[in-house]
Formats: C-alpha cells, structure tokens, sequence
C-alpha cells in the first residue's frame, strides 16, 4: 500500500472512530460504571470484534453476508435485542457511594467486559457490509492483499482504540465528579436511553441499504 493511500485511510479511520455509535456508548458507560482502568476491558472487547469483521471481509465471508437477508437480519436482531438488554442493565445499576472510601464500588470482571465489548460490535451486521464497501477502495489490486489487509486492520484498530480510551476516560472522569445517588443515577438513565437509541438505529436498518 502506497503512503499517500494510507495516509488517506488513516485520516477515514478518525473520522469513523470518532462518530458516535454503540461502541463509544458502550465505552462511556464502562468508564462511568467501573473508572477507566477496568472499563477499558470493553474496549479490548471491541477491537477483537472488529479484527474478527475485518477478518470476515478479508475472507470473502463479507460479500456473502451482504447479499444474504436471513443472515444480516438474524445478526441485526440479536443487536437489537442485546442493546436493550445493556440499556435495561444501566438503567437498573445502582449508584456508588463515592464519598465513602471504604463502600463496595462495582467490580467488572475483564473477560465478562470484553465479552460485553465483543458483542457490541460483533452483533452489528451493518459494520462488516460497511468495512466490505470501504476497504477495497483503498486497496491495489495488483499487490498482495493480505499485507494490505493487516496494514488496514492494525490503523483500524490502533485509531479505535485511541479513541476509545478518549470516551472511556472522559466518562471515568464525569464518574469522579458525581458525589451524589442523584446524579449518578440520571446519568445511569441517560446512558441507559442512548443503548436504546443506538438499538433503535440498529432496527431501522435494512439488508441491502448502504
């Protein structure tokens, strides 16, 4: 892959990381819920979801998932309903005692966060239609592919979890700031609200749509 072609993929990266979508909802409300340090698990969840998408195109896998509607909606569906669940699960979280140091504060475990990040983004079938329409258009045909592939998939994924640190820590920080129950729950609520959202986005979304 050519420099100037890379360099333009690089910049397509930031501008995709940086759009607001399930995965930064989820990243922000791992660092609201369990501080930066623990929620960036669910990062590491996301990144292999996304290696596994990009893998899945590399393969040709992609191309049969984008002409095939059982498949895209069965995967779409299992979005939505998984959204809902991690909507309902915010929605419920109980708020932390901040003040007192010695009161039990959330504890995630790092494989049930990555697991959580995982299927964030791996249950997102619009995401592989979408590396699969944007990735040839920075490939050269006439050279390897799979060093192109790795190439693209390593800046996908360095970009992500730059950015994804930045959502994470921001919310960890909102977290240290809220003192009361009050607070905290509304923002619990909030969060709670975007996972809907972000499933209701999910659901509107039909197979062959680009």
């Amino acid at each position: 892959m050519a420099f100037e072609t890379w360099l333009a993929f690089f910049a397509a990266c930031w501008v995709i990381s940086l759009s607001p979508g399930a995965g930064a909802i989820a990243s922000m409300s791992c660092g609201l819920q369990y501080g930066f340090c623990r929620g960036y698990w669910s990062v590491i969840g996301l990144q292999l979801a996304l290696a596994l998408q990009i893998a899945i195109v590399a393969a040709g896998v992609g191309a049969l998932l984008a002409t095939s509607a059982l498949a895209f909606s069965l995967i779409k569906w299992f979005g939505v309903t998984y959204l809902l669940w991690l909507a309902l699960a915010q929605w419920r979280a109980l708020p932390s005692n901040l003040a007192d140091q010695s009161a039990p504060q959330p504890l995630g475990r790092p494989l049930t966060l990555m697991l959580r990040g995982f299927l964030v983004n791996a249950s997102n079938p619009k995401a592989v239609v979408f590396i699969l329409a944007v990735l040839p258009q920075f490939l050269q045909p006439q050279a390897p592919l799979m060093p192109q592939y790795l190439s693209m998939a390593a800046t996908m994924i360095g970009v992500d979890l730059i950015v994804m640190a930045g959502y994470t820590g921001l919310a960890a920080k909102v977290l240290h700031a809220l003192r009361s129950p009050q607070q905290q729950r509304l923002l619990n609520r909030s969060f709670a609200l975007m996972f809907v959202a972000a499933a209701g986005l999910l659901a509107t979304i039909h197979h062959g749509t680009s």
